[in-house]
Formats: C-alpha cells, sequence, structure tokens
C-alpha cells in the first residue's frame, strides 16, 4: 500500500513538471521557433529536464555520492529557475493578448525574451540570497521573567535541512555565527535535516561546538519524522544537545518547553501533551515546537512565548503569497495570540530549489526584558 501510494505521488509530481516544461517549450517555440535540428535538441534537452528533479529525488533518498549530490543540486537549482519561468511564460501570453486588444504592436519574441531573462535573472539572485544569513535581533518581553534572565540571549536556528544540498560544512559556518555572539541559550527548532540519504552523525558533528550556559535544545521537525527519527535524534544528543520530547525542563527558573512536530500535529494530542507536562501559568515559559500550527492551544495553556520555523515565509515567490494566506500573522516574525508572543523564524536553510526570493534566511537572537 505505501509503495502503490509513492507511485501514485511521483506519478502526479511528474506529470506536473512535465506538463510545466511543455508549456515553458511551446512559448519559446511560439515566440522563437527554428529550424529541425535545432527544434530536436530542444525537445530532447526540456524533456531530461522534466524528470532531472525526480529522478534525482529519488536517488538521493537511498544514495549519498558525489554523483548524487550533484545531480540533486543540479536538479533543484533548475526547479526553482523553472517556478520563475513558468510564471514568465504565462505572464508572457497575458501581456501580448493585452496590448493586442489595446492595439499595441507588440512583439510576442522580445515579450519572451524579456521574460524569461529575468526568470533566469531571479533564479541566480535567489542562489545568492538563499547563501546569505541574517542575523535577526528581537526584544522580548515576558511577564514573571525571572529577573536572572533580564538581559539575557538566546539565539533560534530552524530549517538547516541538511542533506545534498546543504551539508556539515554550512552547519559549522551557522554554529560560527551562533557562538560569536554568546548566547545564554540555543534553540534549535527542527529539520535540521532534511530527509535525504546522510550520514546523520556526521553531518551533526559541527554541533559540539554550539555551547550556552543555560544549555542547547531540540525538537523534531516534519522532516526528521518522515519514518524513525531515531538516528537523527541520536546523532544530534551525541553531538551533545538536550533533545527534548514532550518535556520541560528548568534553565535557571525558565521554563523551557519542547514538543515535536508529529506531537503538536493535532489539536487533541497538543493540547493533551503540553497539561501532561504541567506548565505554572504562573512563571515564564518558552515553547520549542517547529511549526505554528496551533499557537492558541499553546496560548490557552499558559505559555508566555513560542518559537517555531517551517514556513521558510514560502521560500520563493508566488509560494510567498501563498504561506501568508495559510499562515497569516503567523507565517514569520514576532506576533501575539492573547497574552502569548509567538516568533516564527523564515529558517536558515532551504527546501528543494536552494533559492530564495521574497524571504531571507537567518538567525534569530532574543533580548529578554
Amino acid at each position: 500500500m505505501r509503495i502503490r501510494g509513492l507511485i501514485i505521488f511521483a506519478s502526479v509530481v511528474q506529470s506536473i513538471l512535465f506538463l510545466t516544461h511543455f508549456f515553458i517549450y511551446k512559448t519559446w517555440t511560439l515566440a522563437a521557433p527554428g529550424n529541425e535540428a535545432t527544434a530536436l535538441w530542444l525537445k530532447v534537452t526540456v524533456g531530461t529536464l522534466s524528470v532531472s528533479f525526480l529522478i534525482a529525488s529519488l536517488l538521493a533518498f537511498r544514495y549519498s555520492n558525489p554523483t548524487v549530490r550533484t545531480l540533486y543540486r543540479i536538479a533543484a537549482v533548475w526547479l526553482g529557475i523553472v517556478s520563475f519561468l513558468f510564471f514568465a511564460a504565462g505572464a508572457s501570453g497575458v501581456i501580448f493578448g493585452v496590448t493586442r486588444l489595446a492595439g499595441v504592436g507588440a512583439n510576442f519574441h522580445v515579450i519572451v525574451v524579456v521574460l524569461y531573462a529575468a526568470a533566469v535573472l531571479s533564479g541566480v539572485a535567489g542562489v545568492l540570497n538563499a547563501g546569505w544569513t541574517r542575523i535577526r535581533r528581537i526584544t522580548v518581553r515576558l511577564e514573571n521573567l525571572p529577573e536572572t534572565w533580564r538581559g539575557r540571549t538566546a539565539a533560534l536556528v530552524s530549517d538547516l535541512h541538511l542533506g545534498h544540498v546543504r551539508n556539515s560544512s554550512f552547519l559549522r559556518r551557522i554554529v560560527a555565527k551562533v557562538m560569536r555572539e554568546n548566547p545564554d541559550a540555543v534553540f534549535l527548532a527542527g529539520d535540521l535535516y532534511d530527509g535525504t540519504a546522510i550520514d546523520a552523525a556526521k553531518a551533526a558533528e559541527p554541533l559540539r561546538a554550539l555551547r550556552a550556559p543555560h544549555g542547547t535544545y531540540f525538537v523534531a521537525g516534519n522532516h526528521e519524522q518522515f519514518g524513525d527519527d531515531s538516528r537523527y535524534l541520536q546523532a544530534v544528543s551525541n553531538a551533545g544537545v538536550r533533545v527534548l520530547h514532550n518535556e520541560k525542563v528548568e534553565a535557571d527558573q525558565l521554563q523551557i518547553v519542547g514538543v515535536p512536530y508529529n506531537q503538536a500535529s493535532r489539536d487533541e494530542n497538543f493540547q493533551k501533551v503540553l497539561r501532561q507536562i504541567g506548565v505554572d501559568r504562573n512563571r515564564a515559559s518558552i515553547l520549542l515546537t517547529h511549526a505554528p500550527d496551533r499557537p492558541h492551544i499553546a496560548e490557552r495553556e499558559g505559555i508566555s512565548l513560542q518559537v517555531s520555523g517551517h514556513t521558510h515565509v514560502g521560500q520563493l515567490y508566488p509560494w510567498t503569497w501563498m504561506a501568508r494566506r495559510i499562515y497569516r500573522q503567523f507565517v514569520y516574525g514576532l506576533s501575539r495570540i492573547g497574552k502569548m508572543l509567538i516568533y516564527t523564524s523564515s529558517g536558515a536553510g532551504t527546501w528543494g530549489p536552494p533559492l530564495r526570493l521574497g524571504s531571507s534566511p537567518e538567525i534569530v537572537f532574543f533580548q529578554f526584558e
């Protein structure tokens, strides 16, 4: 049953990719028809590219070697560019149609060339932007915050997605950026791994350098929990990071609570877990959970501050627009629901296309007041 479901899913994804590439191809050939030799070369190239990401992904979930990593990276970048090309192709037809209706003699070839060039340049800009990790500084005022925590800082890092695109060297750079700020605590909000084939222990090694006086904490995200998450959690734990699983720890009188993604994915279960943990409503608390899906439950159970990731703010335009429609005020940044503050990070890494346009990768530093 599981294999059948995977085959159906792969077939649907590949059909969408094929139709997307066909639309881009037909728009280009209508704008710039060539001879038979050129047309054949273009068909073969586009056909190969249309299946590249699915093939690369299937290989990436089973194998980890330089050849597969290179293939996956190329296919992932191309997938991002295809997204821009698809909308460029659609916009070309709309612009040409509008200009014709308006009686303006627009050149369809010029329109397509300009928009396709803009799409490719957007892809390049997206790759560069995804490699530039910003530092965000947020001041947080919590009721009943212990006096010892006033003026202290905590770092939030989420969604690194270590795998075939980013690996331990990327994590090492992120750790170095965090440690330069000397935070009092560090929160890792899930999706440290991408879910593809990887030496989990080797990838997590840089976490050994991630040390804070009041602890470094991790909760599993959905990508760790596609299947058995034990190897990921063990690798993180062996690197000296405290893995939180439906539990609360005391950090100099501050309550730090951790609930992994699959335990916070349904209202009833999430509420049950938080009640079993037993948060003291008379003292400040921080909830570390991967997704900002159910902040109303956390607020109802007396949490002071929830920190999450997961959304990537959509990562690429126009998916950034869709993410904002789904998550609304909780898609990114600091917001409030009732008495609880919630911060959703855009994440430090990427999933799928290693591009960001309309969002930026970040490491967040909270200063408590």
